[in-house]
């Protein structure tokens, strides 16, 4: 206020220099809405102050825990493992124990190769569930560990079992035999909103109850196959790990589990699971030990704008089906690769990570409509959904000594020969030349030679003489979309004609 009324008086002294009385009036009016003007600037421009959380911190705190774990490995006779000397500095200037190093004030012994101990191998943040003591941490925080200890703020410590862990998620829950726990408050992910404040509580390099503030970065974002993570800039560290993320109602919406670095260390962004997909895990881990997923049997990639301008799908949507696998619920549906799947059960799918999203939350048994972009039209299928189980080691490209062919045909700059039967067997499709030479617009956009085209724009190919047909048709100046096959994955590839 003394700012603008300083702006204020300037104003006046200014206007009633004037020589009229009809000018003075005129100016002692003006000069008293730009006083009332200046009053009122610091409601309209002033910032909100930052927030205050300590109320928050004192609510909450007390529902977060430190959680340690050892592992038993070979006593060696040399030192601790390898660290720089800024982190070095950091454990001794904080009185913080250094991993795998010995007490300087006990000598140094020589055990024998034979002899174990526990061994502390982490330590992460966690927090309480219900009152009567399950915890939710990340599973990377207890993968591998042979004992769990969990400490809350009032310095109990605890031996924790661990019920579930869930990797393809990151979502852990341990239990503690201990009643009354103050548990935390469950928000819903669907308020937040990407400007908000958010606070992290957790164990950084060991550091008990150590608070970090920020906002949401953004929503949604895909770094995985089944959880669209919750960005922040809050500081996340080493043993923040598995720690809540708690929005200013005092309300966990999500679990600390990643960050985006170069070095290691935070440097502006971090990743957090959130917390309604984090407990549908944790409700499967408490109930069975494990989660059940639902998957209809295919690999599949982005759909780019290019792409979809181009097989006339129209926005860049959906997920392209790179391959399918032999007898999987794909197949016996009728899915082929090169499709795009647009829809699931009635839920569009926007981008390629809502597909196993989507599927994974179904119940193994249930039969589903799929809905899939083919060559310029939409068609239903039916498929029934299987539950999803480990990863399938791939298998290896089919190797061919096909002869190459000494001419390259035309506007594409591609030499295709004939498939035979026995090639389309082993190489599992029903159509399909294969690329003997390459040059020119077929080279620039990524052709290799062994590739196997399935499609030129919306018509299949099965054979030269169909190919050649197909490009001779071909109206020069536009872009041309092949349906390509490349080991056990197909994709599209857009080439530019020569002119």
């Amino acid at each position: 206020m003394q700012i603008s009324f300083l702006w204020a008086r300037a104003a006046r002294s200014s206007i009633i220099s004037a020589t009229s009385r009809a000018s003075r009036r005129a100016a002692g009016a003006l000069a008293t809405v730009l006083v009332l003007f200046a009053g009122a600037m610091p409601a309209a421009v002033q910032a909100q102050g930052l927030p205050d959380f300590t109320v928050l911190v004192e609510n909450v705190g007390g529902s977060v825990v430190n959680i340690r774990t050892t592992e038993r490995h070979r006593i060696r006779g040399s030192g601790g493992p390898e660290m720089d000397e800024d982190m070095l500095e950091f454990f001794k200037r904080f009185g913080v124990p250094i991993p795998g190093q010995q007490s300087p004030r006990r000598p140094p012994q020589q055990p024998t190769p034979q002899e174990s101990e526990p061994q502390q191998r982490g330590v992460g943040s966690g927090f309480i569930l219900n009152a009567d003591g399950y915890v939710m941490t990340n599973a990377h925080v207890v993968e591998g560990a042979e004992e769990v200890f969990v400490t809350l703020t009032d310095k109990r410590e605890f031996k924790a079992r661990v019920i579930g862990a869930d990797k393809r998620t990151d979502v852990a829950v341990v239990k503690i035999e201990a009643a009354g726990l103050q548990a935390v408050r469950v928000g819903d992910v669907s308020r937040l909103k990407v400007g908000e404040w958010v606070i992290a509580i957790g164990s950084p390099f060991g550091l008990e109850n150590t608070v970090t503030a920020g906002i949401v970065s953004a929503k949604a974002r895909d770094t995985g196959d089944f959880l669209p993570f919750i960005q922040t800039d809050v500081a996340i560290n080493p043993g923040n790990s598995g720690g809540p993320l708690i929005n200013m109602r005092g309300e966990v919406v999500g679990i600390n589990s990643q960050i985006y670095s170069r070095s290691g260390s935070f440097i502006g962004i971090s990743f957090a699971i959130p917390i309604d997909e984090a407990i549908r895990v944790a409700d499967q881990l408490r109930t069975s030990g494990r989660v059940i997923r639902g998957r209809i049997g295919v690999q599949i990639d982005q759909v780019t704008k290019e792409v979809a301008e181009s097989i006339g799908l129209g926005k860049p949507s959906g997920a392209m089906v790179r391959s399918v696998e032999a007898g999987g619920p794909a197949d016996k549906a009728g899915v082929e690769a090169g499709d795009i799947i647009t829809r699931f059960d009635g839920r569009a799918i926007e981008k390629a990570g809502d597909l196993p999203r989507i599927v994974g939350s179904v119940k193994p048994g249930t039969k589903a409509t799929l809905e899939v972009f083919r060559r310029g039209a939409s068609k239903e299928l039916s498929v029934t959904v299987v539950e999803l189980e480990a990863e399938r080691p791939r298998s290896a490209p089919v190797e061919r000594n096909t002869p190459k062919l000494p001419a390259v045909i035309g506007l594409l700059g591609l030499a295709v020969s004939d498939l035979s039967d026995a090639q389309k067997s082993e190489l599992k499709v029903k159509n399909g030349v294969r690329v003997e030479a390459i040059e020119g617009a077929g080279a620039k956009a990524g052709i290799r030679e062994g590739d196997i085209v399935l499609s030129l724009d919306k018509t299949e190919i099965s054979s030269v003489k169909q190919f050649e047909a197909a490009i001779s048709k071909l109206d020069k100046p536009k872009s041309v979309t092949l349906l390509v096959k490349r080991g056990e994955w197909v994709n599209y590839i857009v080439i530019r004609p020569s002119r």
